[in-house]
């Protein structure tokens, strides 16, 4: 099967728009093909603000996901890759998913044959 989280990026990113709220990515600025504004990363990674308004031509992609839009007045053209997208979520109210970054994208292990591990689940505010 296909990766999921390109289908929850483009699913989650709707559901804020529609509810009229601002879509924020959370991005691994450290990802080789990322192309971003490196003055505004912190902690090597960067917080985009894809609401419609703020960016032209965005396409939430497989593999990336592109836009234009502007920092500090200049054109640029961004590329997030998908697997470096950590989180999407509404800025207004800090709803919506993190990923997990050591996720892999997909596996042809049924669940149930899965070997169990002993880590729990971590969870972190992203605000």
């Amino acid at each position: 099967m296909t990766p999921l989280k390109p289908y929850l990026i483009r699913s989650l990113y709707e559901w804020i728009v529609d509810n009229e709220m601002t879509p924020y990515l959370l991005v691994d600025a450290q990802h080789p093909d990322a192309i971003l504004p490196e003055a505004f990363i912190e902690n090597n990674q960067i917080v985009l603000n894809v609401r419609p308004e703020a960016i032209q031509n965005l396409s939430l992609g497989d593999e990336d996901v592109e836009f234009n839009t502007r920092f500090s007045g200049r054109p640029m053209h961004i590329i997030a890759p998908v697997n470096a997208i950590l989180a999407i979520y509404a800025k207004e109210n800090g709803q919506g998913m993190v990923f997990d970054p050591n996720e892999e994208e997909s596996s042809n292990i049924p669940p149930n044959d899965k070997k169990p591990t002993n880590k729990r689940p971590q969870l972190r505010i992203v605000k």
